[in-house]
């Protein structure tokens, strides 16, 4: 079989599957998109919109009008120009209705038409009554004055408009949404003044940037009063390319020492915000917040109360954390697609769709002048063989009295047209008589005054930019209204760190000779009295608070951060330490530190060397580790040493032969990885077990005590007794006194 279809013997066409399904999807995806999903760009409405509103401006439902069911518009919407389900159709209805989804409503609902909270929570469409707002005159005002192509229903028996006559661009100022195939659009709302006040703008200036253009839209307007944070400089961007996000921020203020949520982003419910912070203090994640109340009401359309535990809690932190972690804070995509005048989808940008609807309401007044002026014409014709009629009374009575066919008569004794002469066959006896000529001549002087002025517009560009410009202006000045979404500049909400979320309880963490780990609460406990399992023992212990983590450091130089409130309890044997991170293999653990990101910490290798740095600069959230301190071929890890805030130090280092070196604190460097610099000075010569090295080193604070533990001896050393083995870093210091020279262990006074 070839590609081509053919008709076989039967009247049946055949072709290949390959062909079919290909053409029956393409139909498919350019309906979807041309007449279902996408917005055009004259009066920024989809087909089921369009139709929607057209069907109530024919069952005279204006503004001024009584409400009717909106079963009937739904029945005549489905019945004559839209046939689909019907809750699909209501559905359209209800958004074009609901003031907090659009900004600019088209229809005026009477009854349940959704909240804020629930916008799909509306009543069905037999309880619910609507009319047309007065907005929607600015689509329908122009819509019989020859302004629009009419086409064909789905059945043929009626015409609707193919586009309404739309005197405002639509399309931006309530905005659009919809999923076609293969593409879709987002399009946010936009404040009516900003609008008109660019188009006016372009106009007067053709030439202008996007950039000029936003000095007068400063960014979507959604109809809630939710802050836009979005950066003014990525708005910009976002116009100039069609396509972008924005991001709102809910509003709140401090009332009694509570916090009181008085706007959320566009489509954003309370209560699902409220849920969202009641599930984080469910799982203890939100320690700082007591209780949540939902005081919203007619008066306060959006009151949340979120109370805080305490007056010491950081307010804007907290909120900080929220806008971070819940819908309190949202982002927006932006893509600005539509089908243009061309009857081509396409993203466009903020100049481009604003040029091309200006080339739509072009087209619209001249086609809206055109109209008046032929229906102007028309009747000057029409007054003209009126008047000949008029002067010539009695003539035209006489051979309508006598003349069988008077009409061909009166058009070659007076050369009077067909029109002409039906108009005046038309008009009664009476009224004829009573016409003067004064009257005619006086509506024939007004109707060509007009007549002049609409062929000079039609004739001018100019005068079509004024007429058009002046009629932006007063729309804008009769439906405009003030900015509802705020643009403020703020940060970027960032979540609070997970310790900082934790309460924060004195705790133990106890580390064990093979890498057992516990905690216990309180700092009163004795590490060394706890159960070991057999053959193990206490090889460390921090003190801290459970919101803060545990820094292991290993034989290798690594260091490791594991969490502290969900250690087990120091009641039980621990847990291995293999199970939360991953150390090389052989490697040994040292140490446990815990404190505050800022502390200082001494870091050395018994080879000699060493360097300060912080606690945070230890911090990984590696379960392999970070590689902080370098070791040494054949050097081991000494145990680091904290070091308290301000003051004077001194750097205390003995050797394993009994040299002992003390120096400023200060000449040691602060680093946050490395070998660091020499301590104190070791014979040269290979590294072998058994040669002298660093035993071990301290800090003592200012007028403090150094202690010399060496065997079962040990010496208490005042601060003036250390000034004779004080010299400068990197030295060999002085020996100790005999029975101290083989030293364990140096520490400052408890």
């Amino acid at each position: 079989m070839t590609d081509q279809p053919s008709i076989d013997f039967e009247g049946i066409e055949e072709m290949p599957m390959r062909l079919f399904t290909e053409k029956a999807y393409l139909d498919y995806s350019m309906y979807v998109i041309l007449d279902r999903a996408l917005p055009h760009i004259g009066d920024g409405l989809k087909p089921v919109q369009r139709r929607i509103v057209y069907a109530m401006s024919e069952l005279g439902l204006a503004a001024t009008a009584k409400y009717k069911k909106s079963a009937r518009t739904v029945g005549d919407v489905l019945g004559k120009f839209h046939p689909h389900g019907d809750s699909a159709c209501y559905e359209a209805m209800v958004l074009m209705a609901q003031s907090f989804s659009y900004r600019y409503p088209l229809i005026d609902g009477q009854g349940n038409w959704g909240s804020p909270d629930d916008p799909k929570s509306f009543a069905a469409m037999r309880y619910t009554e609507s009319r047309l707002a007065p907005y929607a005159e600015v689509l329908l005002s122009e819509l019989g004055q020859g302004t629009v192509e009419w086409v064909p229903n789905f059945d043929g028996t009626l015409e609707e408009p193919a586009m309404l006559p739309a005197r405002l661009p639509n399309v931006l100022l309530n905005g659009a949404a919809g999923i076609a195939v293969g593409m879709a659009t987002d399009i946010p709302p936009h404040n009516l003044r900003e609008v008109a006040a660019a188009c006016v703008r372009l106009l007067e200036q053709p030439k202008a940037t996007v950039e000029e253009l936003c000095e007068h839209i400063q960014g979507p307007d959604y109809p809630n009063d939710a802050e836009i944070i979005t950066p003014r400089e990525e708005i910009v961007a976002m116009y100039r390319k069609g396509h972008g996000s924005v991001r709102q921020r809910a509003r709140w203020e401090t009332e009694n020492g509570e916090i009181v949520v008085t706007a959320l982003p566009y489509q954003v419910s309370g209560a699902r915000v409220l849920e969202q912070i009641a599930q984080q203090m469910q799982a203890k994640k939100l320690p700082m917040v007591e209780d949540l109340r939902d005081e919203s009401d007619h008066e306060n359309p959006t009151r949340l109360v979120i109370v805080p535990r305490s007056s010491r809690v950081d307010r804007d932190r907290l909120m900080d954390h929220l806008f971070a972690t819940t819908d309190l804070e949202r982002s927006y995509r932006v893509n600005l697609n539509m089908i243009g005048l061309d009857g081509r989808p396409r993203v466009k940008n903020l100049r481009e769709i604003l040029e091309e609807w200006l080339e739509f309401r072009f087209g619209t007044v001249r086609r809206r002048l055109q109209f008046r002026l032929g229906k102007v014409e028309k009747r000057l014709h029409l007054l003209e063989g009126l008047l000949v009629a008029f002067l010539n009374l009695d003539e035209v009575i006489r051979i309508i009295r006598t003349e069988d066919q008077p009409k061909p008569v009166l058009m070659e004794r007076f050369a009077l047209s067909e029109a002409q002469a039906d108009y005046i066959l038309d008009t009664r006896l009476r009224q004829l008589a009573r016409l003067e000529e004064m009257k005619i001549r006086a509506e024939q002087e007004e109707l060509e005054k007009e007549q002049e002025w609409l062929q000079k517009t039609l004739g001018s560009k100019g005068r079509m930019k004024t007429l058009i410009r002046k009629e932006i202006m007063a729309d804008a000045e009769k439906y405009g209204d003030d900015r509802r979404s705020p643009l403020v500049e703020r940060r970027s909400a960032r979540a609070l760190d997970e310790t900082a979320l934790r309460p924060a309880e004195p705790i133990t963490v106890v580390l064990s000779e093979r890498g057992w780990i516990r905690a216990a609460r309180g700092h009163d406990i004795d590490p060394e009295k706890l159960n070991y399992k057999a053959g193990d023992g206490f090889l460390a212990c921090a003190r801290g608070r459970s919101n803060q983590s545990a820094v292991i450091f290993d034989s290798t130089g690594r260091t490791y951060s594991i969490p502290t409130h969900d250690l087990p309890s120091a009641r039980s044997l621990g847990e291995p330490l293999a199970g939360r991170i991953n150390p090389p293999e052989g490697a040994e653990f040292v140490a446990v530190l815990m404190g505050n990101a800022n502390d200082r910490v001494l870091l050395a290798t018994d080879a000699g060397y060493g360097f300060v740095t912080t606690l945070g600069e230890l911090q990984s959230r590696n379960k392999s580790g970070k590689r902080v301190l370098t070791v040494p071929a054949g050097a081991k890890v000494l145990s680091p040493v904290t070091i308290g805030e301000g003051g004077e130090y001194l750097v205390a280092a003995a050797s394993s032969d009994g040299h002992l070196l003390a120096f400023p604190l200060t000449e040691l460097p602060e680093m946050s990885r490395g070998k660091g610099v020499k301590i104190i000075t070791l014979p040269k010569g290979k590294r072998a077990i058994g040669d002298e090295h660093m035993a071990s080193v301290t800090v003592v604070p200012g007028k403090g005590r150094l202690f010399v533990h060496a065997g079962q001896r040990h010496k208490s050393m005042k601060w003036s007794e250390l000034e004779e083995y004080r010299g400068e870093r990197g030295r060999r210091g002085r020996k100790l006194p005999r029975g101290y020279q083989k030293v364990d262990r140096l520490h400052p006074e408890p």
